[in-house]
């Protein structure tokens, strides 16, 4: 039997899913926003590897996290970002329960990134959760590194502001 031939995006998305999901989990804060976050990032990589017009793709890698942090900001810029979930939604998934999140530190965390804008969240998620030098998030996002420094410091106060009332 002939082996089939890998699909370079197969194994993009496979090695790269899970860092993916918890960068858009960081970045939007609740479980459904970040799969599809994901899925549509996943979907913009998958047009842009299945071309045959243009050169490859050098780091998909790095393709796929600058195409999840803009699409996010993209998203916050959008008049459907507005729309909030029922209330009586079905409750977590039985399969487990995933102790971490209960924690203070945790809801406090989450709760000062979600106060911040998408730009700044995207800087601090970056910056600190993903630890990416300075340079990175400028390229990144497409701002200077002084930018970035600028928007982390600020950032930062206003988390330490929001955790420590």
């Amino acid at each position: 039997m002939i082996d089939p031939v890998p699909d370079p995006f197969e194994e993009v998305a496979r090695a790269r899913a899970a860092e993916l999901y918890r960068s858009a989990w960081l970045l939007c804060g609740h479980r459904a926003e970040a799969e599809d976050l994901v899925q549509e990032t996943l979907a913009k990589v998958y047009v842009r590897m299945s071309r045959r017009i243009g050169p490859p793709l050098d780091n998909p890698a790095a393709y796929a996290q600058t195409v999840l942090t803009r699409t996010f900001i993209s998203s916050r810029r959008r008049r459907s970002s507005t729309e909030t979930p029922y209330a009586d939604l079905p409750g977590p998934d039985p399969g487990g329960v995933d102790h971490a999140e209960t924690t203070e530190l945790r809801v406090a965390l989450v709760d000062a990134l979600a106060d911040l804008g998408p730009v700044d969240r995207a800087v601090v998620v970056l910056r600190h959760l993903e630890d990416r030098s300075v340079d990175e998030v400028a390229d990144l996002l497409g701002l200077s590194p002084g930018a970035v420094r600028n928007r982390c410091m600020r950032a930062l106060a206003r988390m330490r502001k929001e955790v420590l009332r």
